[in-house]
C-alpha cells in the first residue's frame, strides 16, 4: 500500500513538473517573434522637428491622393442631393473637357504653394542646370530613369519650390509633365494634377502643347512602365533603345531635345525580385499589356518607422538637366534621321552619367545600361 502511494506521489510530481515545462514553452514561444519584430523594425524617435513632420505629411498625402480622391467621390455619391451635379461632372470629364490634351489648366499659384517645398525637401530633391535654354522655341525633355513612381519628375517639372524652381532656372519656358491618359478619368484627382501643369502623354497632347507657341515644353518619362520593373537602388537600367516616338515628335515640331538624368530616383524604393523568367515578372508584363501600366511590388518606409511601409525613403534626388540637342523640323522624318538623333541623345545622356556619377551615385552597384 505504501509503495503504491509513493508511486502515485512520484507520478504526480513528474506530471506537475512536465506540465510546468510545457506551459513555459507555450507562453514563451509567442514572445520570441514579437521581440524579433521589435528589433528588426527601426521606429522613429518621439521627438522630431516640426518641419520634418510636415515634409512627411505632404509626401504621405501625395502618395495616397489617388485613393483618397476615389474615396471622397464615392462618399459624395452616397448623398442623393448631389447626384445631378455628380452626373454632370462625370459627363464633363468623359465627354466635354479636353484640357488634359492641351495643358491649359496650369495654375502657377498652385505650383508655388509651400507644400511643394516641403515635398522636395523630404528627399531632398533638387535641380542642376547645365546651360541656359532660350525661350524662343519649344522643348521636349526626356526624363530618366522612371523609378517606381517618378517622384523626382514631379518635384522638378510640376512644382516651383526653392530647390526645384524650374521657372526660375529657365524663365519663359512653360513645362508640362506628361502622364497616362487614364489618370484624367479619376474624379477630383485630375483637377489637382492639371493645376500642376500635368497633361496627357497622348500624341495629340504632345502636338497640341508644342504647337501652342515658343517656350512650351513637355516632359516625357521615357522608360515608362517597362522601366519601372527594373528600378532598384544602385542601378540605372534604362529602357530606351526602341523608344523613338518622343524623338519623332520633337523633329516634327522642331523642338529641341533635352536629356534629363535624375540621380537617386531609383533609390527611394526597394523592389521585390522579379527577374525575367519569374512568375512575378510574367504577371506584371501581362498586366501591363492589358492596362497600359504595371504594378511593381515595392516597399519603402512607414510613417512611424524607417524600414517598413509604402512611403519613399529619404534619399537625395538630383535631376541634372543636360545640353539641348537641336533638331531640324520635318513633318515626316525618315527612320534613319530619327535613329541619328537618338544616337546623339544617348551620347548626351551618357555624358551626364559619366560626369556626375562619382558625385551623385557613389553607392551605385553597376554602371549605366541601355537594356531595351
Amino acid at each position: 500500500m505504501d509503495k503504491g502511494h509513493d508511486l502515485t506521489a512520484l507520478s504526480r510530481t513528474i506530471s506537475a513538473s512536465s506540465l510546468r515545462g510545457r506551459l513555459s514553452k507555450l507562453t514563451g514561444a509567442p514572445l520570441r517573434p514579437v521581440a524579433a519584430l521589435h528589433v528588426s523594425i527601426d521606429f522613429v524617435p518621439t521627438k522630431i522637428p516640426r518641419k520634418r513632420r510636415l515634409q512627411m505629411m505632404v509626401v504621405a498625402v501625395w502618395s495616397v491622393l489617388l485613393v483618397m480622391s476615389c474615396f471622397v467621390f464615392l462618399m459624395l455619391c452616397s448623398i442623393p442631393a448631389l447626384w445631378p451635379f455628380l452626373v454632370m461632372y462625370l459627363i464633363w470629364i468623359l465627354c466635354i473637357d479636353k484640357s488634359p490634351a492641351y495643358g491649359n489648366r496650369l495654375a502657377p499659384w498652385f505650383r508655388s504653394l509651400n507644400i511643394w517645398q516641403y515635398f522636395a525637401e523630404y528627399y531632398p530633391a533638387s535641380l542642376l542646370k547645365e546651360c541656359d535654354l532660350p525661350a524662343d522655341r519649344p522643348y521636349v525633355f526626356g526624363y530618366h530613369p522612371h523609378g517606381i513612381i517618378g517622384m523626382g519628375a514631379l518635384a522638378t517639372f510640376a512644382t516651383e519650390g526653392e530647390s526645384t524652381g524650374f521657372s526660375k532656372a529657365f524663365p519663359g519656358i512653360k513645362p508640362h509633365l506628361l502622364t497616362l491618359t487614364n489618370n484624367f478619368h479619376i474624379p477630383l484627382y485630375r483637377e489637382v494634377i492639371m493645376a500642376l501643369g500635368i497633361s496627357s502623354v497622348s500624341r495629340e497632347s504632345c502636338s497640341n502643347i508644342l504647337s501652342s507657341g515658343p517656350g512650351q515644353a513637355i516632359t516625357i518619362v521615357v522608360g515608362g512602365a517597362a522601366e519601372s520593373l527594373s528600378a532598384r537602388p544602385g542601378t540605372a537600367d534604362l529602357t530606351l533603345k526602341r523608344r523613338l516616338g518622343f524623338i519623332k515628335v520633337a523633329i516634327q515640331h522642331g523642338a529641341d531635345l533635352v536629356p534629363v538624368f535624375s540621380f537617386g530616383e531609383n533609390d527611394i524604393y526597394n523592389q521585390m525580385p522579379n527577374e525575367k523568367g519569374t512568375t512575378i515578372y510574367a504577371l506584371q508584363k501581362k498586366f501591363q499589356n492589358m492596362f497600359g501600366f504595371t504594378l511593381p511590388l515595392f516597399h519603402g518606409r512607414g510613417l512611424l518607422n524607417y524600414n517598413l511601409g509604402l512611403m519613399p525613403y529619404r534619399r537625395r534626388i538630383v535631376s541634372v538637366i543636360g545640353r539641348p540637342i537641336h533638331v531640324q523640323r520635318c513633318e515626316k522624318p525618315s527612320l534613319e534621321e530619327v535613329e541619328r538623333v537618338q544616337r546623339m541623345y544617348i551620347e548626351e545622356l551618357t555624358r551626364i552619367w559619366n560626369t556626375y556619377k562619382d558625385e551623385f551615385a557613389k553607392t551605385r552597384l553597376r554602371e549605366l545600361s541601355i537594356v531595351d
